[in-house]
């Protein structure tokens, strides 16, 4: 009897190992958990790409706007800002911080901040603080420049593949068009640079 017995387990065994049916299915069943892993991870990825883009929209925006007059306001500084946020649709623009700054390029090539302004929380730059430029920028004496600065934190939506916040950043430096040096009028003064 159990001669028997081994026998027809080592039959039932030879038949198991001969059968090819539900392989596939094992297979699949295997791979799945890698499959979806890459295609959230690559979504997770492409996403902050497209929003690391739209940060560098944003900061090329700020500048490019107050570029564009003789002298800013507090409130035409506030609308370029809310002009600014809109770049970042259809992501939520609420963690978005914005710092627009006026640089100023002594006769000595020495710069340092004339005016600042931030938004959302971001801090602004101390005015009269030095300014450590990117090589040729201060090559023309006598001269401002803008200083444009944006950072967003994304958080992934799913932290199995990413986990934790990113925090996205670029400053773009931009010569303003009209004037030499826009000038900033706020609470009732008017913030020129240097004669």
């Amino acid at each position: 009897m159990t001669r028997l017995r081994r026998e027809g387990l080592l039959t039932a065994l030879r038949r198991l190992m001969r059968e090819r049916h539900g392989v596939s299915a094992v297979e699949f069943a295997l791979i799945l958990p890698i499959m979806i892993t890459l295609f959230i991870g690559g979504s997770e990825i492409t996403q902050g790409i497209t929003i690391k883009r739209k940060v560098t929209i944003a900061t090329r925006t700020i500048a490019d706007l107050v570029s564009q007059d003789v002298s800013v306001t507090d409130a035409d500084l506030t609308a370029v800002f809310a002009a600014t946020t809109t770049v970042l649709a259809p992501y939520p623009p609420g963690t978005l911080k914005m710092v627009i700054s006026s640089v100023y390029i002594d006769a000595n090539n020495n710069a340092s901040v004339v005016w600042s302004a931030g938004h959302n929380g971001a801090t602004a730059r101390t005015a009269g603080s030095s300014v450590t430029l990117p090589n040729g920028l201060n090559a023309f004496p006598k001269t401002s420049l803008l200083w444009a600065e944006a950072e967003y934190t994304y958080t992934p939506t799913i932290g199995y593949v990413l986990s934790g916040a990113i925090d996205l950043k670029d400053k773009l430096y931009l010569r303003p068009r009209l004037t030499n040096c826009i000038e900033r009028v706020t609470g009732g003064q008017t913030i020129d640079c240097p004669a």
